[in-house]
């Protein structure tokens, strides 16, 4: 019998064992840095699926291995999920991890503890068979990344030192290979006026006026960026998410103006550039020079569940691989190997941990995962189970395509 049907076997034996960790994740609030419980049920699940080491590293990820092979592969699920929101949009419990009529029901189904629940079952699967060959697989579990996407794997490659060669997020694309995606960052900007007493504006210079047309320049700004030359990633975009305004009193003319704005980056575009293009267009619908506003990108700071403190600034680079890489090339090898098909290869149009991973640190990567990204952060999240058995196959199969490629 062949390895892929061996694997095919294992997976559809561990249908139900698949849907039922997905289901016990579910239940097991994570909201981020505050992924304890969940972090000690996988630790659990990892250990009673044979593999051979699980620990977890400063920040309380959960880092699983299988095999001892130079060459290190990992497969990555943050566990944390984003809050419920308000619960009247919700047709269900949020936390039921009910398994009905072929899904999964549940905040986290998706996004992103279906990846988890598949790698738990590839684990297991590498087992049983008895994989030993030229790569060390990793399942990482990783925390915070719904706070701070990447500030995971930030702090396992710059703290600890774990590098892999190669990385696949799990985050949801239907059971799609993706190759990229856009990075983000954030912006701050403040803006000062003059205050006076509101009976005579006049003789003030108004904050909030300024935010007025700076907001608006964000506006302009957003329908005058352009998409990268390969028109793979699209465009780059900002908005405005945040303003706040304040003067002295109620009955004062404002002379303080915040405005908070999301900023998405194509390929070829970066932090810097994206800070120079903001300052320029509000300097110009403000009348302000360019050096008395201020423009900055601010940081993360949080104490995770292990009470290890961690920051970063809030940039994620942009990453992408060219569709002929040995490494999408290999994953579109072991889709076809299972599934007789070809696969759809594509991106995400949000933001992952592979923005430290690949736009950071180098580290070549796709992503292929249960569920839609439609899901993300939605009321009525679901996962369905065939995607997850997908999954665990094609996890389980790739250690063994990508050493026949010797990539």
């Amino acid at each position: 019998m062949s390895m892929e049907k061996k694997i095919i076997e294992l997976a559809e034996k561990y249908r139900g064992y698949t849907a039922e960790n997905l289901s016990k994740l579910v239940k097991t609030k994570s909201y981020s840095s505050k992924e304890e419980d969940v972090c000690r049920l996988i630790k659990t699940l990892c250990e009673e699926a044979g593999f051979d080491e699980v620990r977890f590293d400063g920040l309380g990820s959960v880092i699983g291995r299988v095999g001892s092979g130079k060459k290190k592969l990992a497969f990555d699920a943050h566990i944390d999920t984003v809050e419920v929101g308000n619960e009247k949009n919700w047709k269900f419990n949020p936390f039921s991890g009910e398994v009905k009529d072929g899904l999964v029901y549940g905040r986290g189904a998706s996004d992103q503890k279906g990846g988890a629940a598949s790698m738990i079952t590839a684990g297991r699967i590498l087992k049983e068979l008895g994989y030993g060959g030229e790569y060390t697989v990793y399942f990482t579990f990783t925390v915070m990344e719904e706070d701070c996407d990447g500030m995971c794997w930030k702090y396992l490659i710059e703290e600890e030192g774990f590098k892999p060669d190669l990385i696949v997020s799990t985050e949801p694309t239907s059971c799609r290979i993706y190759r990229g995606h856009r990075g983000r960052m954030e912006i701050r900007v403040i803006l000062r006026g003059i205050s006076c007493h509101g009976s005579a504006p006049e003789r003030g210079v108004s904050a909030a006026y300024k935010a007025a047309r700076a907001a608006l320049a964000i506006e302009k700004l957003n329908e005058d960026l352009e998409p990268d030359d390969e028109k793979f990633l699209g465009k780059g975009t900002i908005t405005v998410s945040q303003m706040d305004v304040k003067g002295p009193s109620q009955c004062a003319v404002a002379d303080y103006a915040m405005l908070y704005l999301d900023r998405r980056l194509t390929w070829g575009e970066d932090a810097d550039l994206a800070i120079r293009q903001v300052r320029e267009y509000i300097a110009k619908a403000t009348g302000d020079k360019e050096e008395d506003i201020i423009v900055e990108m601010p940081d993360y700071d949080k104490i995770g569940w292990t009470g290890k403190k961690y920051s970063q600034e809030l940039y994620f680079p942009t990453w992408k691989l060219d569709k002929d890489h040995p490494f999408v090339l290999a994953a579109v090898e072991d889709y076809e190997k299972l599934f007789s098909s070809e696969p759809v290869v594509d991106k995400w149009t949000f933001s992952t941990n592979l923005v430290a991973t690949t736009g950071r640190h180098k580290v070549p990567a796709i992503g292929f995962g249960p569920g839609d990204e439609a899901q993300a952060h939605a009321p009525n999240e679901i996962n369905r189970v065939e995607d997850l058995v997908i999954c665990s196959k094609f996890y389980a199969n790739l250690p063994y395509v990508l050493e026949e490629r010797n990539v």
